[in-house]
């Protein structure tokens, strides 16, 4: 395997599978068993999940709610994506922890980074929840901050679209793809990976960033195999 230890960084809108909000018990199970083909190669995984199927600090506040009120929401709605992520990987046999940034001590233990790199030595799935516990900062600053803290050796940004684009796929049929790219030349080129703190964070630490469809059977293995396999971002 070509990385040993990782940080995996799923959106909470990737668990809406084909609804409009909330969580899909499917495409649950489907992430399991993705996550699960890694764990049976030995690869230690740590998984931080968004909340936005839920709910968004960021919205909230477009609608004059209080920013900070908001965004506390938010961390809430990433635990409970991370309770029922937990849920999904403990059922196909695999041990995980949860440790949140605020605390709630019924369902989860407290981000401490020693413990967690003991979970993940002992092979155990670490879900980060409730982002990095301050308003103003999103899940994917709190997926690299994660993975710096605990060591891991790359970012895999699981999305819906198979990589970096120099515009929107989605919109444009013709955009280009790229295998890989540097961090200054996704700054040069305005391309939206991930937050400017975030990305300003993994480029700093020198921790690679790979952004891949993971909704696509087998990737998730393939990357950390070292398949060419979406976009890796790099110095």
């Amino acid at each position: 395997m070509k990385y040993n230890r990782i940080l995996l960084k799923l959106s909470g809108e990737a668990l809406m599978g084909d609804r409009q909000y909330g969580i899909d018990p499917k495409r649950l199970a489907e992430y399991a068993a993705e996550i699960k083909q890694l764990h049976d190669k030995g690869v230690q995984i740590a998984i931080v999940i968004g909340g936005g199927n839920i709910f968004r600090g960021v919205a909230g506040a477009s609608n004059g709610m209080d920013r900070v009120q908001g965004d506390y929401m938010g961390m809430m709605a990433t635990v409970i994506n991370a309770m029922a992520l937990q849920g999904a990987l403990e059922d196909t046999g695999m041990q995980t922890r949860l440790q949140t940034a605020l605390k709630i001590e019924a369902i989860a233990e407290p981000y401490i980074k020693r413990r967690a790199v003991r979970h993940l030595e002992k092979n155990r799935i670490v879900i980060f929840g409730a982002g990095t516990g301050n308003p103003y900062f999103t899940t994917d600053t709190a997926a690299v901050l994660r993975g710096i803290e605990v060591d891991c050796d790359v970012i895999l940004k699981g999305t819906r679209v198979d990589g970096v684009y120099d515009s929107d796929p989605e919109k444009n049929p013709n955009a280009v793809k790229y295998d890989n790219i540097t961090f200054d030349d996704v700054l040069t080129k305005g391309l939206n990976i991930m937050d400017t703190t975030a990305f300003t964070l993994s480029q700093e630490n020198k921790l690679p960033i790979i952004v891949f469809d993971m909704n696509k059977p087998g990737n998730l293995l393939k990357v950390c195999e070292g398949a060419t396999v979406g976009t890796t971002v790099n110095i």
